[in-house]
């Protein structure tokens, strides 16, 4: 099997089956997001583990989604790298895969770098050469980052 066709397969199933999908509570923090170019929408929710620890563990993501396969089955890929990691560690992964979409489909110079981290979120790499398509891909990412960052202004609050 071709790795191209390997990593449409990887989407594909994201797609028809989302990991961690709809809205549940208690959650710390919930965004909404919207890809004004082509119409796709999340609503996101971020739950930290509770403790005053200053680096906390992403408890649980959650999402409702609407828009093409690719924003879609990211956001669902997204929450497969987040959830049960330390807050240092997924936001590694956002950035792995910030840095991939950077590539405009020249990825070979970080794949070294991202591919251990991104796990099936390297099936995304072809987005990169499409910048139409790259804000699908990033969607689910920039909510979690947003709803992230308000969990733990939150948490520091209280």
């Amino acid at each position: 099997m071709k790795l191209e066709s390997m990593y449409q397969e990887i989407i594909l199933d994201h797609y028809r089956r989302p990991h961690h999908k709809g809205l549940r509570e208690p959650f710390d923090a919930e965004v909404h997001h919207v890809n004004p170019t082509c119409g796709d929408e999340v609503t996101l929710r971020v739950r930290l583990a509770d403790g005053c620890s200053e680096n906390p563990t992403v408890q649980d993501v959650s999402y409702d989604s609407l828009g093409c396969s690719i924003s879609m089955a990211s956001v669902s890929v997204m929450t497969d790298l987040v959830v049960g990691k330390s807050l240092d560690e997924a936001t590694r992964a956002y950035d792995a895969f910030l840095t991939l979409m950077r590539t405009k489909g020249d990825s070979a110079s970080v794949m070294d770098e991202v591919e251990d981290v991104l796990e099936d979120a390297v099936a995304f790499e072809g987005v990169s050469k499409y910048p139409a398509r790259i804000k699908c891909a990033l969607l689910g990412w920039m909510a979690w980052k947003d709803a992230t960052a308000r969990a733990v202004t939150t948490k520091e609050m209280a």
